[in-house]
């Protein structure tokens, strides 16, 4: 998630010693001068690349001159005389690339090519972060740019959590609590499969094994839940949650009561589920061939999408560590679709592809911007806009599945080793049984 604070500069030129040490300068109220503020953002040492470097309305060298010289010619040499705006990064999440990227958006965004701004990105600590100075006045008209709590909220931190979230990056919620991705709280908004599908999926199998409820309680217990029946409401606790959950808030179809009406139903073979149709084909709805042989990524999301048991054939025994997986199935099939559309088969392959769309970002990005300038009414600027769309989304689809896979990859591993243990105290204990013979 990115954290956003800015910075009003009332001091103009250098006049007062700037200590460049970020541990200190990080605890300042205000940088001391407009030209130390764009030198600090300027500073070789913190962004290490030129590439992480970028100016608007102006060129890197000549930052402060240039900001210097429309203050004159609209003879506002006095107050407030620019801004400087962080933005971090968590540890992790983005790559240096994805950073700068995500902070020229937010300079593009909030600016409108209407004040001369350096744009760059340090990567001295384990927290990437940008550095974002701008002039106080407007390039183009000379009015100036105030900066308030009300236009903080409304402007900066909001259009920087929408920046992210087009990136698929998590973003720290209004009133405490924990901070949700965006993937998570469209899930939730829209209604789409959470845990609870999971926890259902395991009741409906249950089910289909027993004929009385101390045979369903069981079935439950050998997938891994953990009862609470000493109470009005019978409550299970599903592997790695820490609360427990009570059956009736699944749906009036899971109580104690309704369940014990299912066991005593004849049991019968379950139908194709509509996910198992939608596997067989592809985005165009033509049916995929299921013997091509799969590689890499594609094999893993094909074998994973096995074990969670949603195609046709199923594994004897689904792991819970793979099936409560279940809340992202969707996503899962589109990020294989993704994967055959653009033939990517390893993590490797996931670097060019996203380094060429950042390039075809940067280029329209500046294009905007120039057309901000020159001709804010183009209908160019709404086709560029829809471009950027389509390509934040491939980038964050990339950014997803890299990730994703690897936690695939420990899933697996996990219930792998799970299947092993209970197969080996399997062994253990019919050996015992035969030495008591």
């Amino acid at each position: 998630m990115a954290y956003t604070s800015i910075i009003p500069v009332h001091r103009l030129d250098s006049s007062i010693a700037y200590i460049k040490d970020e541990k200190k300068t990080s605890k300042r109220t205000e940088a001391g001068s407009l030209e130390e503020a764009v030198a600090y953002a300027m500073n070789r040492e913190k962004t290490e690349q030129a590439v992480f470097e970028d100016a608007i309305g102006c060129t890197c060298d000549s930052a402060f001159a240039d900001m210097v010289a429309t203050k004159k010619r609209f003879h506002k040499m006095e107050g407030v005389q620019g801004y400087h705006l962080i933005q971090s990064f968590a540890e992790g999440e983005v790559t240096p690339e994805l950073a700068h990227l995500i902070g020229q958006e937010l300079a593009d965004e909030l600016l409108k090519g209407k004040f001369e701004a350096v744009v760059t990105t340090h990567l001295n600590t384990r927290h990437y972060h940008n550095h974002i100075v701008f002039n106080s006045v407007s390039m183009e008209d000379g009015r100036k740019y105030h900066s308030s709590a009300k236009s903080y909220y409304e402007e900066v931190r909001k259009r920087s959590d929408a920046i992210c979230v087009k990136y698929g990056l998590s973003v720290i919620p209004e009133k405490g609590g924990k901070g949700k991705s965006y993937s998570q709280w469209q899930a939730e908004r829209d209604g789409k499969p959470t845990w609870r599908t999971a926890i259902r999926m395991d009741i409906k199998e249950a089910v289909q094994e027993c004929f009385t409820w101390k045979q369903f309680l069981a079935q439950m217990e050998q997938r891994g839940y953990v009862w609470k029946l000493n109470q009005k409401y019978p409550a299970l606790k599903a592997p790695g949650m820490e609360r427990y959950v009570r059956l009736k808030s699944l749906g009036k179809n899971y109580t104690e009561t309704a369940i014990r009406e299912w066991i005593l139903k004849p049991k019968r073979k379950e139908r194709i589920r509509p996910e198992e149709k939608a596997w067989n084909k592809n985005q165009s709805g033509k049916k995929v061939s299921s013997r091509k042989k799969l590689t890499g990524l594609q094999a893993l999301y094909y074998s994973y999408l096995y074990q969670m048991g949603v195609l046709k054939k199923r594994p004897p025994r689904v792991s819970y560590l793979v099936r409560e997986d279940i809340r992202q199935l969707d996503r899962r099939i589109t990020q294989m679709e993704f994967l055959q559309k653009h033939e990517i088969t390893t993590r490797e392959k996931m670097v060019p592809f996203r380094a060429a769309r950042e390039e075809q970002i940067v280029s329209l990005l500046k294009e905007r911007r120039r057309l901000y300038r020159t001709q804010p009414d183009s209908p160019r600027i709404g086709e560029i806009k829809e471009q950027l769309k389509k390509l934040r989304k491939e980038i964050k689809m990339s950014v997803e599945i890299e990730k994703h896979s690897k936690e695939m990859e420990e899933r697996m591993r996990q219930a792998e080793q799970q299947n092993q243990q209970k197969e080996n105290q399997r062994s253990a204990g019919k050996e015992d049984i035969k030495w008591q013979k």
